[in-house]
């Protein structure tokens, strides 16, 4: 396997999609409904016609399976995928007092003078995060996201469910169950995430002793994101087969709105251009009695040998 899944994606949205306007002012084609089957057995998913940094993969992943929804942590592993939101979060606040931020996504892309006046204030929101826990509970914090739905959803009664912990021990105990089932999606508390969950609902499924898992995500960033969550739910279907004593079968990722950004369609173009590679394999290491014992050096990947990074924008 060598990952033509995600490149036959890309080529359907170029080929297929529509401009779309979206939520951040950028633009996209997009397309509605696309499947991507990936058999784990095979080698890890880990894309290769462009590097995909591993461990941001892992730590976010580790992030949302200890429940946090705070960037410190993400910070103290030199992570940075989730900066922009609670940043955005402190430069439209009263106690921001620094040079007007308003759109700063895309006009760091535009004026050179005002990327530098975001660099100096994102490395100071970063700084604060890290030093002052009182700041970093007020701004670093996201709400409502991943972590908390897995490991603290709130019924309409106020019970705490641990979904992520009931699903592991419901596959131990009755593997032939179709309800192992985990939802990101919970409509009372999208007011109160800094930003909804694009992977919404996942399942599992056993057979011949091994572990496959469906992901639906209701939107998916095809140059940025998309590879991201393929490496992170196959990461975790192996930690969830490990402690399970399984194998591993196939992930299966179900995309609702699929869409490229209008100013990543250059860099697509050019991921496209380039041939694949072999695939990395996954070493757990057999020390790991629990997935909510894992930390990162417990995981890692061998045989890695993508293309170079290929930078582009976050859209927020």
């Amino acid at each position: 396997m060598l990952m033509k899944q995600y490149l036959e994606l890309c080529r359907h949205v170029l080929e297929n999609g529509v401009k779309q306007e979206d939520r951040t002012g950028t633009g996209t084609i997009s397309v509605f409904g696309y499947q991507m089957r990936f058999d784990l057995s095979e080698g890890f998913p880990l894309l290769t016609t462009k590097r995909v940094p591993f461990r941001l993969v892992a730590s976010e992943l580790i992030w949302f399976i200890k429940g946090d929804t705070n960037i410190r942590y993400l910070l103290q592993q030199n992570n940075n995928i989730w900066n922009e939101w609670a940043f955005k979060n402190w430069i439209e606040s009263s106690d921001y007092n620094g040079p007007d931020m308003t759109n700063f996504g895309l006009r760091a892309l535009e004026d050179k003078e005002f990327e530098l006046h975001y660099k100096e204030q994102m490395e100071i929101f970063k700084s604060r995060i890290l030093e002052d826990v009182e700041f970093a509970n007020k701004y670093g914090e996201l709400g409502d996201i991943y972590g908390k739905q897995w490991r603290a959803w709130k019924s309409p009664t106020g019970e705490t469910i641990d979904q992520l912990k009931n699903v592991v021990e419901d596959i131990k105990s009755n593997p032939n169950s179709r309800r192992h089932i985990i939802s990101g999606w919970s409509v009372h508390d999208i007011k109160n995430m800094s930003l909804p969950p694009c992977h919404t609902m996942f399942q599992f499924y056993v057979s011949e002793g091994k572990l496959s898992c469906q992901l639906y995500q209701r939107s998916g960033d095809v140059f940025l994101g998309i590879p991201f969550n393929i490496a992170s739910y196959a990461l975790l279907t192996h930690l969830i087969a490990h402690e399970c004593g399984l194998g591993v079968g196939d992930f299966v990722h179900t995309l609702g709105d699929a869409h490229i950004y209008l100013n990543h369609i250059e860099q697509v173009e050019t991921l496209m251009a380039r041939e694949p590679r072999e695939l990395p394999k996954l070493i757990i290491s057999p020390n790991v009695d629990s997935i909510f014992d894992v930390e990162m050096e417990d995981i890692k990947i061998e045989g890695y040998d993508p293309h170079p990074p290929i930078k582009a924008p976050v859209a927020v």
